[in-house]
């Protein structure tokens, strides 16, 4: 699991046992729910990177090139950030 998600489910309330990275609900520490959580904060990620790369460009000259060349690359960004493929 990539260490950021890990660190976010942390910071979630979830347990996360560091010998094997599995990530366990608060509450039923013998119910591991790593592969969920994971796939949960993909899918979060890339509705984040879809919000980003969804931002309109303004302008109908070479600048909404440049606009839309800043806009993929911070959609790459937050891809990368988390460690999600596209």
């Amino acid at each position: 699991m990539n260490k950021r998600i890990k660190l976010l489910a942390e910071q979630a309330g979830f347990s996360v046992r560091q010998n094997d990275s599995e990530v366990y609900t608060s509450k039923l520490e013998h119910l591991p729910i790593t592969e969920d959580i994971e796939k949960f904060a993909q899918l979060i990620v890339r509705e984040c990177n879809a919000a980003v790369l969804s931002v309109p460009c303004y302008y109908k000259d070479y600048r909404s090139q440049i606009e839309e060349a800043v806009i993929n690359d911070c959609g790459r960004a937050v891809l990368e950030h988390f460690g999600v493929e596209e």
